[in-house]
């Protein structure tokens, strides 16, 4: 068997070689979770003037005595330009305005009594209090964004601060879905009373859709394949076409019914793996030829509801990365401790066992971690990584992987 770090390493070295390089431009308003093409480079100071951080007073540091009554020379409301101060007087001024010409500091309002037409401080300032200089976030000139960046919220509003009206980005990846397997049912085609015997529902489908568009992809469901090479093969033709991969589900071992094997070899190449992970041993990893030019990654998933979930943020959220020019890496996980015991590990494999997070701080094990029980991972919150053959005792220290983390984009 593969280590689990060995696959994802060859993941993303196929990967790599089908890096993403379309770009297209976006209003900054509409470009939340894409992947920066080009570094944004700021063409102002932010702030462009030294302006006030307090409600206050406006002031030469050197002129001001303490319990002395100044008269004030003018109101400076934010979006406005005062005049320049005068010495020994001070400026009414407002959080966010420039400072007057002439000021070196501001005296917050708390700290000031104000008379008729004029003001009598408490303390005398320093130079330089409650005062944001310019450039003090950012400098004419600065990568404030670099190229391969994923654009979060906050990476919009710094956008919009340096005047980023539109920004260059990736095209999302754009990945083709696709089911094997004639005892697969889609919901709403069969009421439960009258599901055939042998037949299931197709829950793969939709958990593997659903993580796919979390993670921002542009997603082709092709549905379902019947268990037959032919139907198999023009499926997967028809998908390497306006795609960089192709995700399958079932179909990965070696039965007579299991054809993805053959249809890919047909049209490219294919390696058969088995991963060191519980759950998920079974992955299949190549690429089919494009009509024209080029290829289409292929990943074979195992069919079982949980290994195919496992299995996403395991290996396809690598290749979705490594496609994209980001990190791959797993989230580094938190440090916290079991509120369970597991005495018999399995001795072979890195197990993900499905846990959430109680109100003690600690970590509660779902009871039946089977792959087939899609319950679990509805339930947890989170998976703790143990490494081959590891008891784990109540109290003990694990690696929890927040869901929030697995789920979020690279």
């Amino acid at each position: 068997m593969l280590s689990l770090d060995e696959a994802q390493a060859r993941l993303v070295q196929g990967a790599l070689a089908q890096v993403i390089r379309d770009t297209e431009e976006l209003s900054t308003f509409d470009a939340l979770g894409r992947v920066l093409a080009r570094d944004l480079i700021s063409p102002l100071d932010v702030p462009p003037a030294d302006n006030s951080s307090m409600d206050g007073y406006a002031v030469r540091a050197a002129d001001v005595k303490p319990g002395q009554a100044m008269p004030v020379s003018q109101r400076i409301p934010a979006g406005h330009v005062g005049q320049p101060l005068q010495p020994g007087t001070a400026a009414r001024i407002f959080t966010g305005a420039q400072l007057p010409a002439g000021a070196d500091a501001v005296v917050m309002q708390e700290e000031a009594t104000a008379g008729e037409g004029t003001v009598t401080f408490n303390a005398a300032p320093a130079a330089g209090q409650w005062v944001r200089p310019r450039g003090e976030d950012v400098r004419t000139g600065a990568v404030v964004l670099p190229r391969g960046s994923r654009l979060t919220p906050q990476a919009l509003g710094l956008a919009a601060t340096v005047g980023a009206a539109r920004l260059t980005v990736l095209r999302r990846p754009r990945v083709a879905l696709l089911s094997t397997g004639d005892e697969l049912v889609m919901p709403g085609e069969v009421a439960p009373q009258d599901l055939p015997p042998g037949a299931i529902y197709n829950s793969n489908r939709f958990t593997l859709r659903g993580l796919l568009q979390a993670v921002g992809c542009e997603v082709t469901d092709l549905g379902i394949v019947p268990d037959k090479l032919e139907a198999t093969r023009e499926a997967i033709r028809q998908a390497a076409n306006g795609h960089d991969l192709i995700i399958s589900t079932g179909g990965v071992s070696v039965g007579e019914e299991d054809h993805i094997k053959p249809a890919v070899q047909a049209l490219g190449r294919l390696d058969m793996w088995s991963i060191s992970t519980k759950p998920g041993k079974p992955l299949a990893f190549g690429a089919v030829r494009r009509e024209g030019d080029g290829e289409a990654l292929f990943l074979g998933l195992p069919g079982n509801p949980v290994s195919t979930y496992i299995t996403f943020f395991l290996a396809v959220r690598s290749v979705l990365c490594a496609l994209q020019g980001l990190p791959t890496a797993l989230p580094r996980g938190l440090e916290l401790k079991a509120d369970f015991d597991l005495p018999k590990p399995d001795r072979n494999r890195r197990e993900f066992l499905r846990v959430r997070l109680g109100a003690d701080g600690m970590l509660e094990l779902f009871p039946n971690q089977s792959s087939g029980v899609l319950t679990s991972a509805v339930w947890a919150d989170g998976l703790v990584d143990n490494p081959p053959g590891t008891v784990i005792r109540r109290g003990d220290s694990v690696r929890y992987l927040p869901l929030s983390q697995l789920l979020s984009a690279c």
